[in-house]
């Protein structure tokens, strides 16, 4: 082969994989969704809940960057699991304006629900624009309570048994976790839902032990094999992806989102998780 063939040839490559890889990235990966399962292992669990099964969703991002029938299917999937609880972890919206309102209720006819209960809880893009709008913060609460998801600002519900606490949004204008874990019981079977895995951080936790379910991070929608994701939405870097203990008592799990905040992933596959609960 003479030089004049082999750059050819090493051009059109190059280039065959480059649109391969946009190709991928853009339409494949971000729609390929995966159902991960594990086990969620809980202190004072009582008889009755062992075994039942937990979903989390999060990040769902309704609005005008990417077709949003796809949460539609992927909710249709996921009810087929069937589970005992559902918990939804945040940034239901894309936001730009009031069309959201309406597509976000076009999406919720569709809702997975618990058999036994269904929580959420807000995260940033919830309140609108530089996460500021607190009439945007007030009309998505409405929409999942009339879709029949109870939404916990700064609180904490029991359900049969299952104490499950919420935070509202650490970047938003109503973070206040002390008006809930000023009132934590450690003998209750505790679960903690909160958008922003940065909140493990702070001083705000009043001795809380067990597991936290977080969303947000997206593991930064695109991350080379191997390597850490370049671009992340925390400022501690450990929080990646999936189960992370804090050796204090705090096991954290960050979902990878269902939906995505621009249509393209790479090595991070859209997530929806199941946890089986068991007595620790």
């Amino acid at each position: 082969m003479n030089r004049r063939k082999f750059i050819k040839r090493t051009f059109l490559g190059t280039v065959g994989i480059g649109f391969l890889t946009g190709l991928y990235t853009r339409q494949i990966e971000p729609f390929w969704l995966e159902f991960v399962k594990g086990k969620m292992p809980i202190a004072n669990l009582p008889d009755n809940l062992i075994g039942k099964r937990l979903m989390q969703i999060n990040d769902i991002h309704i609005g005008n960057r990417f077709d949003y029938n796809y949460i539609i299917d992927s909710f249709r999937k996921a009810q087929k699991f069937n589970p005992d609880f559902v918990v939804y972890t945040g940034d239901y919206v894309n936001y730009e304006n009031e069309k959201q309102f309406e597509q976000l209720d076009e999406v919720l006819k569709y809702t997975v629900k618990g058999k036994i209960g269904t929580v959420g809880i807000l995260g940033n893009h919830d309140y609108g624009e530089n996460w500021a709008e607190q009439n945007v913060a007030d009309k998505i609460p409405e929409q999942l309570t009339n879709a029949g998801i109870e939404v916990l600002k700064n609180d904490q519900v029991n359900i049969s048994g299952m104490n499950i606490i919420g935070f509202d949004d650490y970047w938003a204008l109503n973070f206040a976790p002390e008006k809930v874990m000023n009132n934590y019981d450690q003998n209750k079977a505790n679960l903690l839902l909160c958008h922003n895995p940065d909140v493990c951080d702070l001083d705000v936790w009043n001795g809380y032990k067990g597991w936290i379910l977080f969303g947000h991070r997206h593991e930064g929608l695109c991350k080379p094999p191997f390597l850490n994701a370049p671009m992340l939405l925390v400022k501690n870097k450990r929080y990646s992806q999936g189960e992370i203990d804090l050796n204090d008592g705090r096991t954290l799990y960050v979902n990878r989102a269902v939906g995505h905040l621009w249509q393209v992933r790479f090595n991070v596959r859209p997530e929806i998780t199941i946890f089986e609960l068991e007595k620790a």
